[in-house]
């Protein structure tokens, strides 16, 4: 059977955002040995045939189901983080990793054995200062990958190896609908990997069913780009709209947040972009206030776009003299600004009843501001009046706002921007009182509950109780395994393994990973790094300086010798490329029982792999804390420092990621446990699962899987889909 490559792509997109595969399409055979071949090959990276799939498979021919077992190993395979091969520096590593001083020592002995490099090493030597990566035998592999391999027994297999099913899907064209009307439809924004899908899948959907609403703006820009290659009426109600679909079309930022390089534009697309904003402006002129956030995008829009060529347009026109400044159009912040600078509290909050969203954004400002109780009263009734007008993303942000706001000033306060980068300020803002806390607060909740449904039947996995919800995609990464920043989730082995992978795209890049271990009032105990290869708690697999074709560093913890409270994984640049820049780069973290033994890197023991796509240098992907009675849990954060442009280092900057984690582990995010307490309303319909036994009949549920034998017509939100529980 063959497969096009943009049927592949379709297949890989639908297996890594569903766990499902759609169903394989083949003549009828005897695919039974084939199947139990591609389920074996499947469980040595960790992931399994659900019965529904190995079933189907078994009934087509062997060809077919070979094919699609090549093409689904190679997609779960990136999954995990096995489509590279993971080396070490030291070749047995965890075993036998040196004293960092005596194989300094030996490095450098090395070196003055090497005619190439003694003398440069005497030199260095003289001034009691040498620089490691100057001495030929410090930083690169001395071996080859299977010679690694060889120097490994095997691992032993374990109850705790993660084991991750692939479901059976419906036909590709349905599963591939299906995936892009949850994307182009998602209530929340999507992380940057799921926005470059949500474009690809627009392409390829775009005369296809749509979704009824696409609420969030950015997705709104990928779909209006595909409709335009496509020649299909552009959904455009405000001229920003027409700037992010701009922006798509010149792969810039259609969040708007980075100035996007616009490029040569076709007659026909301007001519499309033009027509767009004379019909905005056309429909109402107020629309033209929305110039003045953007305004210096919209002017380098027009040097591209030509206004002057399309007289017969002079509503867009009117876009461009606003951007000038050739021609008035009072903003609305504008005129929430006045009305606050004579400090009209009452009419500030009157005015933001007509834009919801905003309102609510101001709730923090406008309650802090007023200065008497019939204000603060205002203020409190045009929130309670709007409510229901609010998107339920928003209602959500400001109850976790409100949880969080401290009822005294002095607090520290933690900033994470839409990347990822992390600052920590003190919090100087007069507090929110308690009165209109609670207030607020009980309305919130109560306008959440009225927009949730009431399932008859609610299962759900205790462990995932405690799931950060996913208020948006920009505060995750793509990846197995990954859950929101705020997230706990259990940690289960003795041993604890992390792992960075980078390759270099244009020059030599060093990334170095480390852990820090912090005590309960977050000062250092110690840590592991190329500069402390080995402690009582574990080792450090050897410093690599360059990655021209990849590069893997790995950290061994033994849980139960660790000293302290905390776990802080980072990975620092220490040189070269960012991790945008590299040609790939990704975090994870193993677990193992004591005695499993087996390779650097073994996939079946995964438990969660990142991308590594931010801002700064240095990435704090997660931590991990010692509950009070002794068991391990892990803390999603997703961060980035800004860190220094070369060398940083787990000494350099320990201090700040102790602030920053105390911010982080101090704050509450709502989670899956608040929407299901307000889905059920003490009700007694909801069941924690057992991890066994498999109820008949449908139900809604909501854990890190699907379970195996579930009945088809459930309701079930996992990682991958937890957006959708979001209420509109």
């Amino acid at each position: 059977m063959v497969v096009h490559t943009s049927e592949a792509l379709s297949e890989a997109l639908v297996v890594r955002h569903t766990r499902r595969l759609p169903s394989p399409l083949g003549p009828a055979g005897e695919g039974a040995v084939a199947a139990r071949q591609f389920d074996a090959a499947l469980m040595s990276v960790g992931f399994k045939l659900s019965a529904e799939l190995m079933e189907r498979l078994s009934g087509l021919s062997e060809g077919t189901v070979v094919d699609t077992a090549v093409r689904t190993l190679g997609t779960v395979r990136e999954l995990v983080g096995n489509h590279v091969a993971h080396n070490v520096y030291f070749i047995d590593f965890p075993a036998n990793v040196p004293d960092s001083f005596d194989f300094w020592m030996r490095c450098i002995a090395e070196a003055l054995a090497d005619d190439t490099s003694r003398d440069r090493t005497l030199e260095q030597l003289s001034t009691g200062v040498v620089n490691l990566l100057t001495l030929p035998t410090y930083g690169n592999y001395r071996h080859t990958y299977a010679e690694m391999l060889a120097a490994h027994d095997e691992l032993i297999a374990a109850a705790g190896d993660r084991m991750t099913v692939l479901h059976l899907g419906g036909d590709l064209d349905a599963e591939v609908t299906a995936l892009y009307l949850a994307l182009a439809g998602s209530r929340t924004p999507l992380g940057e990997d799921h926005l470059r899908d949500l474009g690809s899948l627009a392409e390829v959907c775009v005369h296809g069913p749509q979704p009824e609403t696409i609420p969030v703006r950015e997705n709104r820009a990928l779909v209006n780009r595909a409709r335009l290659h496509a020649g299909s009426e552009l959904l455009l109600d405000t001229v920003t709209d027409v700037l992010r679909l701009a922006c798509a079309l010149s792969d810039g930022d259609v969040s708007l947040q980075e100035p996007t390089r616009f490029r040569g534009l076709s007659r026909r697309v301007r001519r499309a972009l033009m027509a767009g904003l004379d019909s905005v402006v056309a429909a109402s002129d107020a629309k033209l206030a929305d110039v003045h956030a953007h305004r210096e995008a919209f002017k380098r829009l027009g040097e591209r776009l030509h206004p002057h060529e399309y007289p017969q347009l002079p509503y867009a026109a009117e876009v461009f003299a606003v951007a000038r400044g050739e021609k008035r159009a009072p903003s609305f912040d504008g005129r929430v600004e006045e009305l606050l600078g004579r400090s009209d509290v009452t009419g500030a909050a009157a005015l933001l009843t007509s834009a919801p969203g905003r309102l609510f954004r101001s709730l923090d400002r406008l309650l802090r501001t007023a200065l008497t109780q019939d204000e603060r009263d205002a203020v409190v009734s045009a929130a309670e009046q709007v409510a229901p007008q609010v998107s339920g993303r928003v209602v959500l942000s400001v109850r976790q706002h409100l949880h969080n706001r401290a009822e005294e000033s002095g607090e520290r306060r933690v900033f994470v921007n839409r990347l990822g980068r992390a600052w920590v300020t003190d919090d100087e803002r007069p507090p929110v009182l308690p009165s209109e806390r609670t207030r607020l607060i009980a309305a919130l909740d109560a306008e959440i509950r009225r927009r949730l449904p009431a399932p008859e039947r609610l299962l759900v996995d205790p462990d995932f109780l405690d799931v950060a919800l996913p208020l948006s995609g920009k505060a995750t990464s793509s990846g197995l395994g990954v859950l929101p920043r705020g997230s706990v989730s259990p940690v289960e082995g003795d041993l604890l393994r992390f792992f960075v992978h980078w390759k270099q795209k244009d020059r030599d890049t060093d990334y170095d990973l480390s852990a820090v271990l912090l005590a309960a009032d977050y000062s250092t105990v110690s840590w592991l790094s190329y500069t402390n290869l080995s402690d009582v708690e574990g080792e450090h697999s050897g410093d690599i300086t360059e990655a021209p074709e990849g590069a893997s560093e790995f950290i061994n913890l033994r849980l139960g010798a660790v000293r302290g409270s905390y776990i802080v994984p980072q990975v620092d640049i220490y040189s070269g490329e960012g991790f945008e820049q590299v040609e790939e780069s990704f975090f994870g973290f193993m677990l193992r029982e004591g005695e499993q033994r087996g390779r650097p890197f073994e996939p079946r023991t995964v438990r969660m792999k990142s991308e590594l796509r931010g801002p700064g240098r240095v990435a704090l992907p997660l931590a991990f804390q010692r509950e009070g009675d002794g068991r391990w849990r892990a803390r999603w954060l997703h961060l980035y420092l800004k860190g220094h442009p070369v060398a940083n280092q787990v000494e350099g900057n320990r201090i700040s990621v102790a602030t920053l984690l105390r911010g982080i582990v101090e704050r509450d995010h709502l989670t899956v446990r608040y929407l299901t307490d307000l889905m059920t309303d003490g009700a007694t319909g909801t069941v924690l699962w057992d991890g066994k036994t498999v109820p008949e009949g449908p139900v809604t549920y909501i854990g890190f899987e699907r379970p195996d034998g579930l009945h088809p017509d459930s309701r079930v939100f996992t990682p991958e889909n937890l957006r959708d529980l979001i209420p509109g």
